[in-house]
């Protein structure tokens, strides 16, 4: 039996990257994992497979997370799959629009603060319902919340928002039992993340970090299943950094 059988997942963005290795892990510690996706549908089906090759149980779930309502829609797919109980939220869902100050479009800014913070927020919201005494929200952060990295400015801002909404939902939501956490990876080998997979892109991860390897989708997926589980039980209001000791 996994440390987590019993317990239902949402792992939003669980097609690709980070949010797939996520959903992996869940499930591996015996999770029932739902896997979001909003455009990669066939990468989405893939995850579900595995898991439930592996013996697991999984469904697909979709949302436009961009969209003024998706979150709410999704909350709906949700309950109508897992009923009454939900116990993990993984806010894994994001998108990166790489620029310098003076390239930043209005359209991107507002499309990265749609998608990376008031989707997480409003899905939050609407999943408060079904999410029991001793669930677990981990959202996903990152390096450049706190450390300048590229050109990443209003991405950068969108993370920090996460870092702050983190404390103040796991304050509110602390008397419900409900523990809020966020993990904070560093440069990852992930689609967002093509130029690590230069050679350019690969010095300068090894440039910043203590640990001289670049990061896989994996190193983060234990963490995310780790604060999901009864061993981080003591751990609410937390950013972990999970980035191979980058920018010290």
């Amino acid at each position: 039996m996994g440390v987590l059988s019993g317990k239902t997942a949402l792992v939003t963005g669980g097609s690709r990257g980070i949010g797939r290795a996520a959903a992996l892990a869940l499930g591996k510690a015996g999770a029932q994992v739902l896997v979001h996706y909003g455009r990669a549908a066939k990468e989405a089906e893939a995850v579900v497979a595995e898991l439930r090759l592996a013996g697991g149980r999984a469904d697909v779930v979709s949302a436009d997370l961009a969209a003024p309502d998706g979150p709410h829609k999704l909350a709906e797919q949700v309950r109508g799959i897992v009923g009454e109980r939900l116990d993990i939220l993984v806010a894994n869902a994001g998108i990166s629009r790489p620029a310098t100050i003076e390239a930043t479009t209005v359209a991107d800014f507002d499309e990265l603060f749609a998608v990376n913070v008031r989707a997480p927020f409003f899905l939050v919201q609407q999943l408060l319902p079904i999410l029991a005494e001793g669930s677990s929200i981990v959202f996903l952060s990152s390096l450049a919340a706190h450390a300048a990295v590229g050109a990443l400015s209003a991405y950068s801002a969108t993370k920090g928002a996460i870092d702050t909404l983190v404390k103040h939902f796991a304050s509110a939501l602390g008397p419900r039992g409900i523990r809020v956490n966020a993990v904070a990876p560093g440069i990852v080998q992930t689609d967002m993340s093509e130029f690590a997979k230069t050679s350019s892109g690969r010095d300068y991860a090894l440039g910043i970090q203590a640990l001289k390897r670049v990061a896989q989708p994996d190193d983060i997926g234990g963490a995310v299943a780790f604060l999901a589980s009864a061993d981080a039980r003591w751990i609410t209001g937390d950013t972990l950094r999970v980035d191979g000791g980058s920018k010290l």
